[in-house]
């Protein structure tokens, strides 16, 4: 009696559930074994039927093996543990995920948090340290930002966290918000976005990973500052082994004065009779938030890889110091809000014998501020102020509530060898009521925006791997329901719109070695308003119910290279960029003080990025990069026709933009230094940003103060980690040589600030 050959198929994976290539899959006393693909999958055939042993190796992971019966016919899934011995003492020939990700066919940024753990940065600070990224806040901590991707900024970018947009958690939930622990890498898409995120975004999206490795930790934080600044965050897990039951806990809480000093602003001297230029401290603009976030679930069983269920809670306070601009100074107004989400996700790789992999997320949540103005006061930087001026003051308590659902369904069918298909739908729905309390024949204005998000990609791998191609179709639809008023009826009713749009795009990598080569993208694609656009907040922004989806076509080709020589390494890429954006919404200013969303008729953006980082031994690093870009009005004609007066500001730059920019890091450390097991690291960064019109360059000249002048800050943190980085204090200084520094508008930003910091980390 004989038996019959038999065939293994599985998937390897790490503690992330992302796919491992290039694992090593050995049958024991055998020769026969195999290599996992890009996708983690592999395949051995077993000469007999029955039971053997594999084992599976891989570096920078642990040695694995199983025990497997060829003749069940199952794939099956094998995990792999991260070697932190390997990973932490010496340096580990794999590349990382966020090298991985630089060397597909998108344009992306791939950032590793965790090297940023001990920094008092938030996410926002961080990303703005990268090539083709400008985060430009108002103010202190919590304040308003703006953040572009290569010219494209504002709402034309989306958030995400796992692939959930990040405004489902609230609208306390912003990147100046989010503290670095709480990501464990960040994922930015410029111009071109996969489609598994289904994000209708017209310039890049951002997704922020959270640390999805199962093993238990705790990473807890804190850090005081300047300006009575206080930053906590707390995140951890708990698995239990024998069931497979994992609790995590997440959280965050930020607090300050916000009490910088402004220099240089105008006041009323009443001895001189004449308005002064005279220093003042911030006194309206304390901020603080709150998030917490907790999830149970079970892994690793046959029928789900996950399933987890949860909710999470944020909340903020908020003084409003200024308008848009700092001429306008408020004393009195509060803006305050919270957030909740329950939501429920499933996961499951290996179905129909390892073909088919599924991704399910779906969440109710609900976002509501309240703004409250009531003081009837104009006030001053010396904090003085007039009153009883029915004028002045908007005499308001604004309600802003904002329930949504939200959906998402991810499947990924490997076809053949190399050849696979994504699928993505999401679904996302949005009501508004905004009104007045203090106005007894307020109008509730309620509306409603929903979203039908569709995608669909077909990736290609050929020449032995080397060249990848990802075909990508999308479909947007917008049901838009609003109050409008009906002449026949004489009443307002409630009208909806539902229209349909498409987009396509392909992005594809060459790799002439295995450590360089050259990739191109291109999508046209569509970003639907948001409800905020259409309905406004009744305060600084007016509603505009005409607004219509903005749409570009968007192309990046470039190229990387990377060297590694005994224990020096060196990366280095570099991208153009172009931009051709239709319909474009941006925020226009008016002259009392508020802003309303439009849509210009045509955008042209063209740039170039590169970027060079050096490591040498774990002693040395150092990065720098650069990005240039010229974004114009490309609107000829006034009305926007075809024909007629050519428009004052056609071939302009846009305003409010930085148009060049760059960035340079340096870092030393070493270990044992000061102790068994303690590392001691001195990082330097420098920000350099050339000068840029704060309105249309052709109203305005270089010196005047619609030009916000060149900038180049400097920032240095020191930082000693004990007991294998279990315990950690860092001290850090931002804005070293106090300049001043503008942003938005050319709000002033904080000066020179210190801070310490705390961290505790378990594994």
């Amino acid at each position: 009696m004989f038996s019959t050959a038999q065939t293994i198929t599985g998937t390897i994976k790490n503690e992330q559930s992302q796919p491992i290539p290039g694992a090593a899959i050995q049958v024991a006393n055998t020769s026969t074994g195999s290599i996992s693909d890009t996708n983690g999958r592999f395949t051995i055939k077993v000469p007999n039927a029955g039971k053997v042993q594999i084992t599976v190796t891989s570096v920078g992971f642990l040695p694995y093996t199983k025990e497997v019966d060829t003749r069940s016919g199952k794939a099956i899934t094998i995990v792999l543990q991260a070697d932190a011995h390997q990973i932490d003492g010496v340096q580990v020939n794999g590349k990382s995920e966020t090298r991985k990700l630089k060397e597909t066919g998108f344009a992306v940024n791939a950032i590793d948090a965790k090297q940023f753990a001990n920094a008092t940065a938030d996410l926002g600070q961080v990303l703005n340290r990268t090539t083709g990224i400008k985060m430009r806040e108002q103010g202190g901590v919590g304040s308003d930002f703006n953040f572009s991707i290569n010219g494209l900024s504002g709402n034309a970018v989306k958030f995400f966290i796992d692939g959930v947009p990040l405004d489902m958690m609230g609208s306390t939930m912003k990147l100046n918000n989010i503290p670095v622990n709480i990501a464990d890498r960040v994922e930015v898409y410029k111009g071109v976005s996969p489609v598994s995120l289904g994000s209708d975004a017209l310039g890049g999206s951002v997704n922020i990973v959270t640390n999805q490795h199962l093993y238990n930790y705790l990473d807890a934080s804190y850090s005081y500052g300047s300006f009575n600044t206080h930053q906590s965050a707390l995140t951890g897990q708990y698995i239990h082994k024998p069931t497979g039951i994992v609790a995590k806990l997440s959280g965050f809480y930020n607090y300050s004065d916000n009490n910088y000093l402004m220099r240089g602003v105008e006041v009323w001297d009443a001895n001189a009779n004449e308005y002064v230029e005279k220093d003042f401290r911030r006194f309206h603009d304390q901020y603080r938030s709150v998030m917490g976030q907790a999830e149970i679930g079970i892994v690793n069983k046959k029928w789900a890889d996950l399933l987890f269920v949860g909710g999470s809670y944020t909340h903020f306070n908020k003084d409003v110091q200024t308008g848009i601009v700092q001429t306008v100074v408020y004393g009195a107004v509060t803006k305050n809000g919270h957030g909740t989400n329950f939501n429920v996700r499933y996961k499951k790789d290996g179905l129909l014998h390892g073909r088919l992999g599924l991704n399910v997320y779906a969440a109710t949540a609900r976002d509501e501020y309240i703004l409250t103005d009531t003081t009837r006061r104009k006030y001053y930087w010396d904090g003085s102020y007039i009153t009883g001026n029915p004028e002045t003051g908007s005499y308001r308590v604004t309600y802003v509530i904002r329930p949504r659902v939200f959906g998402r369904f991810n499947a990924n069918y490997k076809i053949a060898e190399n050849h696979t298909v994504n699928l993505n739908y999401n679904f996302d729905q949005t009501k508004n009521e905004t009104y007045n309390s203090l106005d007894t024949d307020h109008d509730d204005s309620p509306g409603k925006i929903g979203k039908h998000l569709g995608g669909l990609s077909y990736q290609m791998e050929l020449l032995n791997k080397r060249w990848t191609n990802t075909f990508i179709g999308k479909y947007y639809g917008l049901q838009l329901s609003r109050l409008q008023y009906d002449y026949t009826l004489l009443k307002n009713i409630l009208q909806s719109t539902y229209q349909s749009y498409y987009g396509y795009g392909v992005a594809s990598v060459f790799k002439l070695t295995d450590n360089a080569g050259i990739k191109a993208s291109f999508e046209h694609t569509y970003r639907l308003q948001m409800i905020s656009e259409v309905f406004g907040d009744s305060y600084q922004v007016t509603n505009n119910l005409s607004l219509k989806p903005e749409q570009s076509d968007n192309f990046n080709a470039g190229g990387f290279y990377s060297k590694k020589i005994a224990a020096h390494e060196l990366y280095a890429e570099a991208a153009g960029f172009y931009r051709s954006a239709k319909g474009f919404i941006y925020a226009s200013q008016s002259d009392n003080n508020q802003l309303q969303y439009k849509n210009l008729s045509d955008v042209l953006i063209k740039g170039l990025e590169a970027e060079i980082r050096y490591t040498w031994n774990r002693l040395i690093n150092a990065s720098v990069n650069f990005t240039y870009q010229n974004a114009t009005d490309n609107t000829k004609f006034a009305n926007g026709g075809s024909s007629g007066t050519i428009s004052a500001t056609y071939k302009n730059k846009i305003p409010n933009q930085p148009w060049m920019y760059g960035n340079a890091e340096v870092g030393i450390g070493k270990n044992n230094l000061l102790g068994k097991d303690s590392r001691l690291q001195f990082n330097w960064s420098s920000q350099y940003t050339h000068w840029y019109y704060r309105s249309w360059e052709g109203f305005a000249t270089q010196n005047s103060l619609v030009v916000i002048p060149t900038q180049f800050v400097h920032n240095a943190m020191v930082t000693w980690s004990l007991h294998q980085s279990r315990y950690n204090i860092s001290a850090e200084c931002k804005n070293i040589t106090n300049v001043l520094a503008f942003d938005n508008f050319r709000l002033q930003k904080p000066g020179r600030a210190l801070y310490i910091k705390f961290r505790y980390f378990l594994k």
